[in-house]
């Protein structure tokens, strides 16, 4: 007989909040582990759900049903001075306040109850020469989030040990909400050389050496592939781009074609699921040299942030891909430092999805756009990192359809 969720036990649950913006379809999810009943704490109407149920459960509470985050609030949203936004916070980086982008509430000054320690972001929703609008507000505050919770798995409790809490819903509505535009609204990404880098030396110089090792977890590798699988079919051509060795497509998927392009050759001939390859850098000539209309689908795993010329690679893809082709890009929270972009750098990992949105509108070639997070599942236990770090690397995506010419 499966066990059946009681304050005597645990639970591990995955929680789905599913919501839309005027640009996007957006699906982010948490796993949460170790869920105490009798001391966690949940909405009156999720924990009676809830209660008596088994792993394979499933509910949904539409928007409404439960208070995710605070309402939004007319006075959470005002106008500071200009000189209270300290551009120095990030010493030796100089910050400049601009148009939709978060930053931490210590940034801003005099305000009351606002110290310098506090990361939790506001918006930035309207400036001139002598004010910011800031909006303290949730971000997911203005949109209707369905929530679907499923029971993973349930296990008797080895006995009480602590007085700690969790907030479950706080936790996965943290970030969420960031990626959309503010008012409809593009966010001025694109301000402060956002594609500077601290190595503006020839990346196939650093790339020369072939690094046969997995950039992220095995964990956030399946996320990944579950995400690819989800869009790629049967006898598709396929666009790998800065491709590796490794594609991360689902096995049970046979493509027609698999053609990776990238800068080492000796990671390009060792990956199996390629059925060709092509010595190209991106940064240099960002035109892919394929003809129009070439490919079913174009995907890119944890290499979006070294693009210095992003708009114009996203208006190449549109013109390799068919009709509804679909581009699929993903990433987590680990790079090369220094070869990654400036604003890469600088935005927090939910709005690096909303930076992804603004390439595919730029080439106005794109429609049917969606993001999809993922946080919180364990990490593997043969993972070199486990125990120091007990959940596995995030995974962020945003996939696009091109448009009927």
């Amino acid at each position: 007989m499966s066990e059946k969720i009681t304050a005597q036990n645990i639970a591990s649950l995955q929680l789905l909040l599913r919501w839309d913006s005027p640009q996007a379809s957006h699906y982010d999810a948490l796993f949460a582990r170790k869920v105490n009943f009798w001391s966690d704490i949940f909405p009156e109407a999720v924990f009676d759900k809830l209660i008596g149920s088994a792993a394979g459960e499933e509910f949904s509470f539409a928007s409404g049903e439960v208070d995710l985050v605070t309402p939004f609030s007319s006075g959470n949203e005002f106008a500071v001075e200009q000189r209270q936004f300290d551009r120095r916070f990030a010493y030796p980086i100089l910050t400049e306040p601009r148009f939709g982008r978060f930053y931490p509430k210590g940034i801003l000054k005099a305000i009351p109850n606002v110290f310098k320690s506090n990361v939790e972001p506001f918006r930035c929703t309207g400036l001139d020469d002598n004010h910011l609008i800031v909006d303290f507000n949730h971000p997911l505050s203005r949109h209707d989030v369905v929530l679907d919770v499923r029971v993973v798995g349930v296990q008797k409790k080895l006995g009480e040990i602590g007085g700690s809490c969790t907030a479950w819903l706080e936790v996965a509505a943290e970030g969420a909400g960031m990626q959309a535009r503010c008012g409809g609204m593009p966010t001025d990404f694109f301000s402060d050389d956002p594609f500077r880098r601290e190595d503006e030396n020839v990346d196939s110089h650093f790339y020369s050496t072939p690094r046969l090792v997995s950039h992220i977890d095995e964990q956030a590798i399946s996320v990944i592939r579950d995400i690819y699988g989800q869009h790629l079919a049967n006898g598709m051509e396929v666009l790998d781009l800065m491709s590796s060795w490794q594609s991360h497509i689902p096995e049970h998927i046979v493509l027609q074609n698999l053609v990776g392009i990238g800068l080492n050759e000796g990671e390009l001939r060792k990956n199996s699921q390629l059925s060709d390859y092509l010595i190209h850098d991106l940064n240099t000539d960002p035109r892919l040299p394929f003809g129009t209309k070439t490919f079913d689908a174009v995907v890119c795993t944890v290499s979006l942030e070294y693009l210095i010329h992003p708009v114009n690679l996203f208006e190449e893809i549109a013109r390799v891909l068919r009709p509804r082709g679909v581009c699929i890009m993903t990433f987590s929270n680990r790079w090369f430092p220094h070869k990654a972009i400036r604003i890469w750098k600088e935005l927090h990992e939910f709005e690096r999805m909303g930076l992804i949105i603004e390439y595919f509108l730029r080439s106005g070639k794109f429609n049917n756009i969606g993001t999809y997070s993922m946080r919180g599942l364990p990490r593997p236990e043969d993972d070199q990192y486990f125990p120091q770090l007990m959940t596995a690397d995030p995974v962020y995506a945003v996939w696009g359809k091109k448009v009927v010419d």
